[in-house]
C-alpha cells in the first residue's frame, strides 16, 4: 500500500478520535494520507455491540477523510505483551510505512489504553530492527512517535491548533452514539461516556489551547525531544 503519512493506534475505535481527531483532519485537509489502527473491536463495552461499533468507525472515519483504517482484532481488557500481539502490530507498521505514529498517552484510567501505548512503543522499536522477523516485512523506521490524550492530561509538549477543524472532530465522535448517547440503542446503561464526556472533551480542548490564543488544540507528549524550526 501507498505509505501513510501518519497512522494512529487506539485500544478501541473513538479512542483517536477523542484524543486526536482535530489533528487529523487539520492533516487531511491538507493532502497527508492518515489512517487509524484499532487494536480491538471493544466486544466488552457496555452499550452498542461490535456490528454497530464498526459502522460508527466507518462513519467517522468519512467525517475525517481517512485514507486507512484496520483492526486487529485482538481482545478486549486482553492486550498484552505477547509475542504474537507484538508482532502484529509490527506487521501493521511496517505494511503502512508511517512518518509518524500516535498512541495513547501512557498514563489513562483505563488499563487498556495503557497496554496500547506500551505495546505500540516495543513495535516501533521492532520495526525498525532489520534482522527482526522480516517475514513480517520490510523495516520500517518511524520518524517520531507521539503520544495523545484521552482521558488524563498532563505534561503536554505540544499543542496542535484544531481551531478550524474541530467541527470535523465533533461530528467524527458524534458518529459513535452508542457510546456517547443513552438515547442511540435499546437496553443503554449509563457509563463514564454518557455523562457529558464529550463537553468535557472539548473543554480540555478550549483550556488547553485558549493560553496560546487558540479557540481549541489538542495537546501531546514525547518521551524524546521534539526537532521544531521556531528561528
Amino acid at each position: 500500500m501507498e505509505p501513510l503519512d501518519i497512522l494512529v493506534f487506539g485500544a478501541h475505535p473513538d479512542d483517536a478520535e477523542i484524543g486526536m481527531g482535530g489533528t487529523i483532519a487539520k492533516h487531511t485537509a491538507a493532502g497527508d494520507r492518515v489512517g487509524i489502527c484499532d487494536l480491538t473491536e471493544a466486544e466488552l463495552s457496555s452499550n452498542g455491540t461490535v456490528q454497530l461499533r464498526k459502522k460508527e468507525a466507518e462513519a467517522a472515519s468519512a467525517e475525517l477523510r481517512l485514507s486507512y483504517r484496520s483492526n486487529l482484532g485482538l481482545p478486549d481488557r486482553g492486550i498484552v505483551q505477547t509475542a504474537d500481539q507484538l508482532d502484529r502490530i509490527v506487521m501493521e507498521i511496517r505494511k503502512c510505512k508511517p512518518r509518524l505514529v500516535f498512541a495513547p498517552y501512557w498514563i489513562d484510567r483505563h488499563p487498556d489504553h495503557i497496554a496500547c501505548s506500551r505495546i505500540v512503543e516495543e513495535a516501533v522499536f521492532n520495526a525498525k530492527l532489520r534482522n527482526y522477523k522480516p517475514e513480517l516485512g520490510k523495516a520500517v523506521t518511524v520518524q517520531e512517535l507521539l503520544f495523545y490524550y484521552i482521558n488524563d492530561c498532563q505534561d503536554v509538549t505540544l499543542l496542535v491548533d484544531v481551531s478550524d477543524h474541530y467541527e470535523q472532530k465533533r461530528q467524527a465522535l458524534r458518529a459513535y452514539r452508542s457510546q456517547f448517547d443513552l438515547s442511540a440503542t435499546d437496553n443503554a446503561v449509563e457509563t463514564p461516556l454518557t455523562g457529558g464526556y464529550l463537553e468535557r472533551v472539548e473543554a480540555r480542548d478550549a483550556l488547553l489551547g485558549g493560553p496560546k490564543g487558540m479557540v481549541f488544540g489538542e495537546g501531546f507528549a514525547t518521551k524524546k525531544p521534539y526537532p521544531v524550526n521556531l528561528f
